[in-house]
């Protein structure tokens, strides 16, 4: 196979380890290991350890989608098209949606051998979502007419793809680096015991509320072993809120908060879960997440049911929930922590499930997206 030279383009900053980032470092590294020529243009990053990282201009901090991002003031024109003159990439791999001041303008900018391909990320979380991109995709119209291939990582994402966009689109799945976390061990003051963990932002849409609240009715319930103890891992504009709830309801000798994990750190966490609980309420399109935790934890993997974590999981709907319903998630929890042979007969199917998702596999399903992009733009 030839090696390409590829452009990933985002509007954000690759600073914050969310979804998308990890989508584009984790394809991204992979690819320049295996001798591609890989350059990021992005909006504001400050970070300095990415070779071949372009950051384009500043960017503003927006909430969309129940979630925190930025998105980038104009940049010139006359800098991208030089950057792209330039480097005379095979293929700009633009992640979906974009902005038109930012990805609009490197597509515009590309040359006539360079390949456009799109990848579809996201899941709206409400109609009012789906309406605005429904806008953005009247102002990116005549940018997209230059796309060779349009992929979309889940169901989901697919179908809002066409919805909004009116774009046809393969599925080639999130990905993950499995050998970071297959086989992870504890951090030694959680190696003992039973855990319950949550991980993830302490914001609204990621659920963190509805989780405490199941863990308040088990503990009331005497449901919990004397053993047990419950990791909130993550940081967030809810924690003092969460912290407080805690307190208030006799929960602070259970409930320990760890606080921002950093990506070093994430597997050794997650390993110590024997059960670990993502109860996002929406606006997932797939769930990296899940396949981190399902490579490391040594338990079980238990998910709210919202579309995204449901493309996931959906061939073992018995580990999806209703993050809404205290009930239910009680219910869930208590089975896991109660039935070692159920919580070791899904762990066994969870360590199986997940290498088709490790980065090798997908990366070659990216690089045929690009021959095929190629093949039609240059023939």
């Amino acid at each position: 196979m030839d090696a390409y030279k590829i452009a990933f383009v985002f509007d954000d900053s690759l600073d914050q380890p969310n979804g998308v980032q990890q989508y584009v470092l984790t394809v991204g590294r992979y690819l320049a290991e295996q001798g591609h020529s890989v350059h990021y243009i992005v909006g504001e990053t400050k970070r300095t350890d990415l070779p071949n990282l372009h950051s384009m201009g500043r960017n503003i901090k927006v909430r969309f989608n129940q979630n925190r991002m930025s998105i980038p003031l104009p940049v010139s024109r006359k800098r991208i098209k030089e950057l792209l003159a330039h480097e005379d990439f095979d293929i700009l791999h633009v992640q979906m949606p974009y902005s038109p001041q930012l990805a609009g303008r490197a597509i515009s900018a590309a040359g006539p051998q360079t390949a456009v391909v799109g990848t579809f990320h996201i899941a709206p979380h409400s109609a009012l979502v789906h309406a605005a991109n429904w806008l953005l995709h009247l102002l990116c119209a005549r940018s997209l007419r230059r796309f060779d291939e349009v992929t979309s990582v889940s169901k989901v994402a697919q179908a809002f793809a066409w919805d909004t966009f009116r774009m046809e689109s393969a599925i080639v799945p999130n990905t993950v680096t499995l050998k970071a976390f297959l086989g992870s061990q504890p951090l030694p003051q959680y190696k003992d015991g039973l855990n319950i963990v949550f991980h993830g932002r302490l914001v609204e849409r990621k659920g963190c509320q509805y989780f405490l609240r199941a863990i308040r009715k088990l503990h009331n319930d005497g449901a919990l072993p004397p053993d047990a103890r419950v990791l909130v891992c993550g940081a967030g504009p809810l924690e003092a809120q969460l912290k407080a709830y805690v307190a208030d309801h006799g929960l602070a000798k259970l409930v320990i908060f760890t606080g921002y994990m950093t990506e070093e750190d994430k597997p050794r966490y997650l390993a110590a879960g024997d059960v670990v609980v993502y109860p996002s309420t929406g606006g997932e399109s797939f769930g990296i997440v899940l396949l981190e935790a399902m490579a490391a934890a040594r338990g079980v993997v238990l998910a709210g049911n919202n579309p995204g974590y449901a493309s996931v999981m959906g061939e073992r709907p018995e580990v999806l929930f209703d993050p809404f319903n205290t009930e239910q998630l009680a219910a869930k929890i208590k089975r896991y922590i109660d039935d070692k042979d159920a919580r070791d007969a899904l762990h066994r199917w969870q360590q199986q499930f997940v290498p088709k998702f490790d980065v090798p596999n997908v990366a070659d399903e990216v690089l045929v997206t690009y021959e095929e992009a190629l093949r039609k733009r240059r023939t």
